[in-house]
């Protein structure tokens, strides 16, 4: 495999590239020819020209191109609007295959088609993406490759406008020609062709997660409940001007999809206080403002280099995102290419968005650096590759460091929160909830017209317990107390959830996994029991049976009564439970309920105490 790189400047100088190319040909053998025009320009006057020298000079190969935010040359920015790549494959096994389509905002269709040519053409080992995207839902569009047999690597860029506030652009070829609406799809493989791909980011995430609550393909209309723009305002102080898009080019969304770290870029803000990010965003999805740090980057850059050194390309593209263009700024623009060079020849260009399957999925990246390694025949030795160790003086940088300090701080705080949210609600020596939390249960349940029981239990004597045994004895016959009714819920299936969900260590734990998680919530995850019991006070429980009839409530009652009395304390010895149950009257207030069952307690006592009394009558426990 041989390339040749070059930029145009003119008629003549094209030729004469061209010429070099010819010469080269004549004197080896070759299987195939391709050109790849990349245009940061929109001048159609001037593609048009490019194309015709070179059909011209080519007849029998193949050309493609796109539009562009900038090109890569010899692994460079280039200063010329279009530059030309020719790779010639030089093994008679190697096959190539030009398709073209029209592609609208339903795309699954033009993927059944690759994917019948694709079935067509069984030597198919890589697919090569140019498309245009702006404007355009390539969701469907990704989704549709699943199912290609997963050896088959997938990649590409979107073709972008040189005037990033403008969102014409295009892509064409001598299969299809000049279009503004378009999908270039170049098929390649045989025995002896070898394709390695990969990708980099490099962007670290910065501070809270917010859920995305409201989007429709690439608008991203509310995150947390509130207005997109609103979250950049209030974090990054961007204002909703014709500097938006320069302002928050550099702090892309970061979430998961598929498995892997994709990113969103904010591209434009609506007057509703919308966002329209660079490709789709899927409501329900946590995401989190990231910033691109230089050395996170050329770490990354240094890491995926070295396996592409291992592979032993012969030809590198690399598709990267406008964003990364900005982020470095002309200093630094081919810090991240430049390296590669060094490897095989690199070539590609500035995208609105780039492609590369990962698994069995094809992903649309932003903010991303696609890199595809190509060769003929086994390869050589494996390249040891380095990116300039001055890149790396082993202090780590002060945005690097800042994000670091932030991400933890988030954290802590948010497990602080989770930690005080647990404690506002439960009673620390039963382990249930407190009073204020199960009397605010019992109002919901009341409130909302619910049926169910109240169980109201007290210890019988207990401040003889107290004041004989002292009250660390009187606090493990509390604990014991909170066991024995989260057992019982348990068994009988009232809970609805296990008893030792209830456990602090657990729930800390559960709190440190739900991190920066917003919607975690003390209520639906800890509170949303069928039959929520909690300590009433001092040796007071009350238990709340939702759906639960009178039987039921008293059989749940008289199973804690008689679990507790086999219990033998070490000092307290043997000791009673009496309790009263009342159920819930449809127009009754919480008020008369609860007074209604303290009531059946009371009559518990007066009976002789260890029974279940209800409020209707007498049973005896």
């Amino acid at each position: 495999m041989k390339q040749f790189q070059f930029d145009y400047h003119s008629v003549t100088s094209l030729k004469r590239d061209l010429d070099k190319i010819n010469l080269w040909c004549k004197s080896r053998v070759f299987s195939h020819v391709v050109f790849q025009i990349y245009s940061n320009s929109m001048d159609r006057g001037q593609i048009d020209l490019v194309c015709d020298v070179i059909s011209q000079n080519f007849p029998d190969s193949v050309y493609m191109g796109c539009s562009t935010a900038g090109n890569i040359v010899d692994g460079r920015i280039s200063n010329a609007e279009i530059s030309v790549i020719c790779t010639i494959f030089e093994y008679p096994t190697t096959q190539i295959k030009l398709l073209q389509y029209t592609i609208s905002d339903e795309n699954a269709g033009v993927v059944e088609s690759i994917k019948d040519e694709i079935q067509a053409n069984p030597w198919v080992k890589a697919v090569e993406l140019q498309l245009t995207t702006l404007g355009v839902s390539m969701a469907s569009f990704c989704d549709a490759f699943k199912g290609v047999d997963p050896s088959i690597a997938i990649f590409g860029g979107g073709a972008n406008n040189p005037d990033l506030k403008n969102s014409e652009t295009c892509v064409f070829s001598n299969v299809g020609g000049y279009s503004g609406k378009g999908v270039l799809v170049l098929l390649m493989g045989g025995e002896d062709f070898f394709v390695y791909t990969t990708h980099v980011i490099g962007w670290k995430p910065l501070g809270r997660e917010f859920s995305v609550t409201k989007a429709q393909g690439p608008v991203l209309y509310k995150m947390d409940g509130v207005p997109a723009y609103e979250i950049y305002h209030r974090y990054l102080n961007v204002l909703n001007d014709e500097h938006f898009i320069f302002n928050t080019l550099e702090f892309p969304l970061s979430y998961k999809r598929n498995g892997i770290d994709i990113m969103r870029a904010p591209v434009a803000c609506n007057e509703d206080g919308s966002v329209v990010m660079s490709s789709d965003i899927e409501e329900g999805v946590k995401v989190r403002l990231a910033y691109g740090d230089p050395r996170t980057i050329l770490a990354s850059v240094r890491k995926d280099g070295r396996e592409v050194g291992v592979f032993n390309p012969e030809v590198i593209k690399v598709f990267s995102c406008v964003v990364r263009r900005i982020f470095w700024g002309k200093e630094e623009i081919s810090s991240e290419t430049l390296p590669l060079q060094s490897i095989a020849s690199t070539s590609g260009f500035y995208s609105s968005s780039e492609f590369l399957r990962t698994g069995c999925c094809v992903n649309q990246h932003n903010a991303t650096l696609v890199i595809a390694g190509m060769r003929e025949g086994k390869g050589g030795e494996r390249y040891d590759f380095e990116v300039p160790e001055e890149s790396f003086s082993g202090k780590v940088s002060m945005i690097n460091r800042l994000a670091t300090f932030i991400d933890a701080t988030t954290r802590e705080q948010i497990e602080a929160n989770a930690k005080l949210s647990f404690t506002a609600v439960t009673d620390s020596l039963s382990s249930m909830f407190n009073r204020a939390e199960i009397q605010h249960r019992i109002n919901e349940c009341v409130e909302s017209g619910a049926t169910g029981c109240l169980v109201m239990l007290d210890i019988d004597d207990f401040k003889q317990i107290n004041e004989i045994y002292g009250r660390a004895e009187g606090d493990v016959v509390i604990a014991e107390m909170g066991r024995i009714l989260r057992t019982v819920a348990d068994d009988t299936g009232l809970s609805g959830v296990r008893a030792s969900e209830f456990n602090a260590d657990e729930f800390e734990a559960m709190c440190k996994e739900n991190i920066g998680n917003t919607e975690f919530n003390i209520r639906p995850v800890v509170l949303d029991v069928k039959s929520p019991i909690g300590r009433w006070g001092g040796d007071e429980f009350m238990a709340l049976l939702q759906e639960s009839s009178l039987k039921t409530a008293m059989d749940f009652a008289n199973r804690v009564r008689v679990t507790f009395n086999d219990i033998t304390f070490e000092k307290a010895g043997c000791r009673s439970v009496s309790a009263g149950v009342a159920e819930l009257r449809k127009g009754e207030s919480v008020d008369a309920a609860i007074v209604r069952v303290d009531n059946a307690l009371y009559r518990a006592k007066k009976l002789g105490k260890n029974r279940v009394v209800a409020s209707e009558g007498e049973i005896d426990g």
